[in-house]
């Protein structure tokens, strides 16, 4: 056999080497080095074995071994063919590592749920498990690469599951927090674990990024609530999760928003020294960020930011202290600015949202804080802000800029129980000349709420008038009301009642004096009241505490004009509802029309002697009575025949069925919005 296989594989040598003489090469090669020396130094560079190949064979023979360097020259391919396949089979053959299933994962569950100690091990394997879930979800194949693999949604749904539910009270258990006083890093065991928790927490915020879901969001934040005692322990991962946590409650839903605000509450106490400085200068700049622009959509959004925003000033007040200082210069900068530069552009800096809400969040921290003395000293300086920012520009366009500055200072005022010279704010107000008459009119009555500057065409409305007469109404009785029980409300308001009758004297509107007659009324009541009760009084005035005592007494037993706006605001919210009440109504009920073909009827067959009104549209309320009657007032005299009647009766009776059905439905669509609404309202 030997002897039968040289002389094939001389042969085959021979051939090759007719096909690859080493001295044709050479030739050509320094043929190509003349015509083309350009691209011979490129193969010189990139590819010096095509220009050595001679002296490779020359080696190759001199090295004697022909047979191995044959074999492995024809081997080549085969071979490579032959072991592809075989590692593709062994794969195959092969089960994957590391494969979880549901039965592992219930037997993890059951380890993480154990009564008498948790292992560390568990701990380790379920995060690794969490770990192989979250690079399956990134992964662009769906796979994931690791010492676990991930394969199919109900697997990865289930060790999310398990992770979220059972995770959190198994690491407490084995931390045994409860001795510890609930700080992880005292605990004995907390090193061990320590490297596990740091991968749990990235891999859950790399989860809490991706996710788009509310539901899913609500989930998660609620885990990572339960988790940020532990997140407090690493600054990196706390500071990277408070960015996250912030977007979330400032552009989030409401429910992830209250729950991301809670995280952050969280997180940021049991690390206060160190995160409350940081997380307040980031809170208030995604406050200021967001509430650029103001619309009924966007105000229990912002509303809930301030509240939120506040309560975490109140955490430390001596920290609070150095922003709400630097922040309210900031204010006064731009308002002295806008005062000494007359220029559209700096005035713009004070007169947006941006710089109202500021001013109502801070006066919002004054007021909640009005019992501790640290921020008492501010007062001055932002009321003194508030005050310029209405004077800056005191023309009508920009009267809804004044009564959000003088709901402000209202507010300010009763809090922190601080006189505030509001009220000529307001009087002011009435120097306009109401009795110009309108230029255009208005359907829609103008909402101050949600405006600061008006435009010139809406000042020729007769919306205007009305609405800032309403307005101003209300913020008169509301200050008068919050001030009735001052030892000083006499003299307070003497001012305020001559103007008043001025206004009554020249206003020639009945709709406007009418109201202001009656406020000016429990003006005078009220002033009448507390002179009574100050000439019972024997104690001195310099003397502040008994004062502050009786002025507290008089509060309690009420005053006239308080109990008068009391009332006043019971109406006005319940008018304010039935208006938008009856506006959905009213734009539900447009496209139904019931009982048409009744009134056709009747249309259509009415008698000779038929007199009465005709009702087309009659209430959906009436019953057979009601249209007995009503064809009866309509035909006294002569009255229809029984037979007439009967079908009448018949028709009526199966249009009853149907409008019972109609309502049916109607009622279970309504209960269904209302499940809704209560479903996503947190």
């Amino acid at each position: 056999m030997k002897k039968t296989k040289k002389p094939v594989q001389v042969a085959e040598q021979s051939d090759s080497e007719e096909e690859l003489d080493p001295e044709k090469h050479k030739k050509s090669l320094e043929k190509l080095k003349k015509i083309d020396p350009d691209f011979y130094n490129f193969l010189e560079e990139n590819d010096e074995n095509l220009l050595n190949f001679g002296e490779e064979s020359g080696d190759e023979e001199a090295s004697g071994d022909e047979k191995d360097d044959d074999d492995l020259v024809h081997t080549p391919g085969p071979l490579q063919a032959d072991s592809d396949e075989s590692d593709f089979e062994e794969e195959d053959a092969k089960p994957a590592k590391g494969k979880i299933t549901l039965k592992l994962v219930a037997q993890w569950q059951t380890e993480l749920q154990s009564e008498t100690k948790i292992k560390l091990t568990t701990l380790t394997t379920v995060i690794k498990a969490f770990n192989a879930a979250m690079l399956r979800a990134t992964s662009d194949d769906g796979t994931s690469e690791g010492e676990f693999k991930v394969e199919g949604s109900s697997v990865f749904n289930a060790v999310i599951q398990m992770c979220v539910l059972y995770l959190p009270a198994a690491i407490k258990k084995y931390l045994a927090m409860e001795q510890s006083g609930k700080d992880p890093q005292k605990c004995k065991h907390f090193v061990k674990i320590k490297g596990p928790l740091v991968a749990y927490l990235n891999d859950l915020l790399k989860l809490l990024s991706g996710v788009m879901s509310e539901n899913i969001l609500t989930v998660l934040l609620k885990h990572l609530h339960q988790m940020s005692v532990y997140v407090a322990c690493f600054s990196r991962i706390a500071k990277l999760s408070l960015k996250k946590l912030i977007t979330f409650w400032s552009t989030g839903e409401e429910t992830v928003r209250v729950l991301a605000f809670l995280c952050i509450l969280r997180i940021t106490r049991n690390q206060q020294a160190t995160l409350l400085d940081m997380v307040l200068k980031a809170m208030y700049l995604t406050y200021v960020k967001n509430c650029k622009f103001v619309s009924p959509t966007t105000w229990p959004g912002i509303n809930f930011m301030r509240r939120s925003l506040v309560e975490m000033f109140t955490l430390d007040l001596n920290v609070s202290y150095q922003h709400v200082f630097l922040y309210i210069r900031q204010l006064a900068i731009h308002l002295r600015n806008a005062i000494v530069v007359q220029k559209i552009e700096n005035r713009q800096a004070v007169y947006n949202w941006q710089f109202v809400n500021s001013l109502h969040l801070w006066a919002d921290l004054m007021a909640a804080t009005s019992n501790k003395p640290q921020l008492q000293p501010l007062i001055y300086p932002l009321t003194m802000v508030i005050t310029n920012t209405i004077k800056l520009v005191p023309t009508h366009q920009y009267y809804p800029l004044r009564f959000h500055c003088v709901e402000i200072l209202m507010h300010l005022s009763k809090e922190s129980n601080t006189f505030i010279p509001i009220l000529p704010f307001l009087v002011e107000v009435l120097s306009y000349d109401f009795n110009k008459k309108h230029k255009k009119v208005s359907m829609k009555p103008l909402d101050f709420s949600c405006i600061l500057r008006l435009a010139k065409s809406q000042l020729m409305e007769n919306g205007f008038k009305d609405a800032v007469i309403d307005r101003l109404y209300g913020l008169l009785l509301e200050c008068l009301a919050n001030i009735s029980h001052s030892i000083a409300f006499p003299d307070i308001v003497l001012l305020t009642v001559l103007q008043l009758k001025q206004f009554l004297k020249t206003c020639s509107v009945s709709n406007y004096t009418k109201k202001f007659r009656q406020l000016l009324d429990k003006i005078e009541e009220n002033s009448k009241f507390i002179e009574r009760e100050r000439a019972k009084v024997s104690f001195s005035l310099n003397d502040s505490k008994v004062i502050t005592a009786w002025e507290t007494n008089i509060r309690t037993k009420g005053t006239p004009l308080l109990s008068f706006f009391e009332n006043w605001s019971k109406i006005n919210k319940i008018q304010k509802r039935k208006k938008l009440t009856k506006n959905d109504e009213i734009a539900g009920e447009l496209p139904m029309i019931k009982r048409q073909k009744i009134s056709d009827e009747v249309v259509n067959n009415p008698k000779p002697e038929h007199k009465g009104p005709l009702v087309l549209f009659p209430s959906d309320s009436e019953d057979e009575k009601d249209d007995k009657e009503h064809f009866k007032l309509d035909d006294d005299d002569s009255p229809p025949k029984a037979k007439k009647v009967k079908k009448v009766k018949k028709k009526k009776a199966v249009k009853k069925k149907v409008t019972q059905e109609e309502s049916e439905d109607d009622i279970a669509d309504k209960d269904d919005v209302v499940q809704e609404l209560s479903v996503s309202d947190w």
